[in-house]
């Protein structure tokens, strides 16, 4: 593991330590919290950092070192299922089209440009406050919103799969549909398919921490990082620790994302990856 990361560029390796601790946090970080999650420590609100509160106290006075820890839960895990829907239906629209072409082609790919001409945030305003921000319900829109585009970059790269010699031989010894997809097209665009994943869980993130921030995303008792934010806000006046940190852990998710995303992209000798 040492030896791999090392061989990747700095920028590189330093994305993929941050993307791992955070999924390690993600995973863990309820084990690791020092305090209970919703359980108040200190009668100071917004407090400075100390040897008790890492990360100072919020608004209840409870610590946000568990809290950033507990959110990164609902963050993290929240944008990585939907992002994985999302690319998942996608991944396999845009084979099929690509791969059978004709009417099928057609049909999927003028349903996805219309589905994706919708504005993404204003989409999953009116969703969240038609039928409720359940955790589900946040996934399934997130998802629906991010299919069009993971669509349109496979299909791209499938076309051009299709096109080549390779799988014109395999469709004349009479290969179906479904090997073509698996077998023959898809190890061809893993890396650009992985690429896009990691930029679609970036606008994933983005998007509900966006949502709960206006009070739409993730709910009461729980919270992600949008959320810390949002409560926390009226600490700003203070310079407390409590607003800056929930926004300082999803900078350093992006960026880490970011960081990686591009040494794939490089890796694979450039590209878009949109």
């Amino acid at each position: 593991m040492n030896a791999g990361i090392t061989r990747l560029r700095p920028a590189t390796a330093a994305g993929l330590l941050i993307v791992l601790f955070w999924a390690a946090m993600a995973a863990f970080g309820p084990l690791l919290a020092p305090h209970a999650d919703g359980g108040v420590m200190s009668a100071q609100v917004f407090d400075a950092a100390s040897r008790a509160a890492p990360l100072g106290t919020d608004y209840l006075g409870r610590d946000m070192l568990t809290r950033i820890l507990i959110g990164a839960r609902y963050t993290v895990g929240v944008a990585a299922v939907a992002t994985g829907l999302a690319s998942l239906v996608g991944t396999t629209l845009a084979l099929c089209a690509a791969t059978v072409g004709g009417w099928t082609d057609a049909v999927l790919s003028r349903l996805l440009d219309a589905l994706i001409s919708l504005p993404s945030l204003l989409f999953a305003l009116v969703v969240v406050a038609s039928v409720g921000s359940s955790i589900p319900m946040l996934v399934a829109t997130a998802a629906v919103i991010y299919v069009p585009g993971a669509y349109r970059t496979v299909r791209a790269l499938a076309v051009n799969i299709v096109a080549m010699e390779f799988v014109k031989v395999a469709r004349a010894r009479g290969e179906g549909t479904l090997y073509l997809m698996r077998a023959e097209i898809l190890p061809n665009i893993v890396l650009p398919v992985l690429t896009d994943f990691g930029l679609r869980f970036i606008y994933v993130v983005l998007l509900l921490s966006g949502l709960s921030f206006l009070g739409l995303g993730i709910q009461p008792p729980y919270a992600d990082w949008g959320s810390l934010v949002r409560e926390n806000i009226e600490g700003l006046a203070y310079g407390a620790p409590a607003v800056i940190m929930p926004a300082l852990a999803i900078a350093t998710l992006t960026i880490g994302v970011n960081l990686l995303v591009d040494g794939l992209a490089g890796r694979r000798g450039g590209g878009d990856g949109r």
